[in-house]
């Protein structure tokens, strides 16, 4: 059986959270997470965040209590579906309110089922995966220095040090629609999902999730890695979802 859990924390320097987290198990084993790291100022980060988890909840919920069949291709359509939806919700809303023009959001979820973990997401907000081997990054960043790296103008050492490593290319709200990245990874035996806003993995290596994740479990693994956030100067707020198997 899943087991699943998520945190959220202010961070050191913020005075505000602007990022958004939900998560949950269903009576018939699905387990699922959306994670979101919301911008555009105190009032339309977190308001935009907001939006894109409640919206995409609903229509997961509504997709469980259906009854419909796991398939993947299903599952791929409602997770894209509702991140377009999302998307609609947050660029209207930033539409019909002058203060909230250009408020935005990145968007990672996954949904778990017959050992399969199914993940879409747009922005910089990331998924990991976590086996007895290792751990490893599962989504591609929609960023200006992931860009520069593909190209082979940086490498990875020199995009985290990047003056402009926060510029996103993709997020939820901006234009009238947004392209969602959708993937999928095995998930059997002793698997672990991470899915978290750049405040955490900003701070924390793919070698330390790995460590941490071999000492510490459920929420006290994602109470640690929050801290292992600020220790290392927690500038963002910071967002971690877990899904074990």
């Amino acid at each position: 059986m899943f087991k699943v859990c998520h945190k959220t924390d202010i961070g050191l320097v913020r005075e505000t959270n602007q990022d958004a987290c939900k998560s949950g198990l269903t009576s018939s084993g699905i387990a699922w997470a959306v994670v979101c790291d919301g911008m555009g100022g105190a009032n339309g980060g977190n308001v935009a965040s907001s939006i894109a988890v409640e919206t995409m909840v609903r229509q997961y919920h509504s997709f469980f209590v259906s009854g419909q069949p796991h398939d993947d291709n299903i599952v791929r359509d409602l997770m894209v579906n509702a991140i377009s939806n999302a998307n609609h919700a947050v660029f209207e809303r930033s539409r019909a309110e002058e203060e909230l023009r250009g408020m935005g959001t990145t968007v990672v979820s996954a949904m778990v089922c017959d050992g399969v973990a199914h993940i879409a997401h747009a922005g910089d907000s990331r998924a990991y995966l976590i086996t007895p081997e290792g751990a490893r990054q599962v989504t591609t960043d929609h960023s200006m220095v992931q860009e520069l790296v593909d190209s082979g103008d940086l490498t990875e050492q020199e995009a985290k040090v990047h003056p402009q490593k926060n510029i996103i290319t993709r997020a939820l709200g901006i234009e009238p629609s947004v392209l969602v990245d959708y993937n999928e990874v095995f998930f059997e035996g002793r698997s672990l999902l991470v899915l978290c806003t750049d405040g955490l993995s900003n701070y924390v290596e793919t070698e330390e999730l790995f460590a941490f994740s071999q000492q510490y479990a459920g929420q006290e693994l994602a109470q640690k890695l929050i801290e292992r956030a600020k220790d290392g100067g927690g500038s963002d707020n910071i967002t971690v979802a877990i899904i074990e198997n």
